[in-house]
């Protein structure tokens, strides 16, 4: 008995394992930054433009604004919130309502498959930054090769032609070709190259986590917009922007009635502040729990729907320019829409700077800090089970 009382007493408690406290931003500015870089990117610089064009300007604007007061802000203060409470990635947040795991699972599909997109436009727009640091911007002016596609400001000779910098974007970036008799071609090699860049780049912020992405967020959440506002002050004061305002604030009332203009506006909200995503979920759930977050949410909406707008007008006040240029007097039809209607209208703004416009256009590394504060902050999204990038269940689902 003396022996088992000693070998008892002998014996240590077993020791609580040492929880590692979760990572966290290094201060709020980081968090309002990353969040303002991630919200505040292509969805507004480059696809607010194009949509809006393609549902008659200001008939866009307004459901687009009342969408984003009725559901993009409600929807962002949910998914912060519930980041927030629960600490966690966007599938363990939902541990909460197991029903909706499957919702959670979708957001993660989602964002990796907007991320490949993501960085197919940043490599367009590094393909541009390359091109700009020549002595002569390319899409200045013409070229042999084009033929008489391309008109050279007159508008007496310019009727039905195209801006330089319209195909300089179509036959000389995306080599885009009549029909595919001929097949599809070998890829390029300066954009599969340019793409190789805009993977290094997003995997060269996030290897350390929010640590080094927050600290980006100082950059890619300001610098845009000080480009974005010369930018504006350029396509203000160029002949003919006026109109081309005027067409993107003033509605056609009775499209308001087309339920495919709503739709297209909420979508546009969706996108645009990156909501349902599950990147906002996971952002949160490095803040403090006691972090009053209902201001950084007021200041991130409001900031999204204000850089829209002047996306908005510089888009517009260029083509409202180039229709005076053309002599055409239906802004709506002055170029071809879709995806590559910023890819034209921002090289045009540049080319219109009458001193060292190469100074202007070198930021065309302002369109890959946008690009890139989309792509990078994106890409926090598939973080499902736990914080970047110590959890081994993150990288068992990719």
């Amino acid at each position: 008995m003396a022996q088992l009382q000693i070998s008892t007493k002998s014996e240590k408690p077993a020791e609580k394992p040492v929880e590692k406290p979760a990572e966290q931003w290094g201060n709020g500015l980081e968090f309002l930054f990353s969040c303002i870089s991630l919200s505040v990117g292509l969805g507004n610089i480059w696809r607010f433009p194009y949509i809006a064009f393609q549902n008659g300007g200001g008939t866009f604007v307004i459901p687009y604004l009342i969408a984003l007061l009725v559901i993009g802000r409600p929807v962002y203060y949910l998914e912060i919130s519930l980041g927030q409470f629960t600490g966690r990635g966007v599938v363990k947040a939902f541990d909460m309502a197991p029903l909706l795991k499957g919702v959670a699972v979708g957001q993660v599909l989602a964002t990796a498959a907007s991320i490949t997109y993501y960085s197919s436009i940043m490599a367009l727009t590094l393909r541009f930054l390359l091109a700009s640091f020549g002595s002569h911007l390319p899409w200045s002016s013409c070229w042999e090769s084009w033929g008489t596609d391309c008109h050279d400001g007159n508008a007496q000779n310019s009727s039905g032609k195209m801006s330089p910098a319209q195909l300089y974007f179509e036959r000389e970036i995306l080599h885009e070709l009549p029909n595919i008799d001929n097949g599809l071609g070998l890829p390029n090699w300066q954009l599969v190259a340019c793409l190789a860049v805009a993977w290094l780049v997003i995997g060269g912020v996030l290897i350390r986590g929010i640590k080094s992405s927050g600290k980006a967020a100082y950059f890619l959440g300001v610098f845009p917009y000080v480009v974005l506002l010369i930018l504006l002050l350029r396509a203000v004061t160029l002949p003919g922007a006026i109109d081309g305002i005027i067409y993107f604030f003033k509605p056609q009332w009775r499209e308001l009635l087309n339920p495919l203009v709503w739709y297209a506006a909420v979508t546009q909200v969706f996108f645009s502040l990156a909501i349902c995503f599950g990147t906002l979920i996971t952002y949160a759930s490095y803040n403090n729990f006691n972090r009053n977050v209902y201001n950084d949410i007021v200041i991130i909406t409001t900031m999204d729907s204000c850089s829209s707008i002047i996306a908005g007008c510089i888009t517009f006040g260029i083509l409202g320019n180039l229709a005076r240029e053309t002599g055409n007097t239906d802004i709506g039809s002055v170029v071809k829409g879709g995806a590559g209607l910023a890819f034209i209208s921002y090289p045009e703004a540049i080319a219109k700077f009458e001193y060292v416009p190469q100074a202007s256009a070198a930021p065309w590394a302002w369109d890959p800090a946008f690009c890139a504060s989309s792509g990078i902050n994106s890409a926090y999204g598939p973080l499902p089970f736990g914080n970047w990038p110590a959890d081994w269940r993150f990288w068992a689902l990719l």
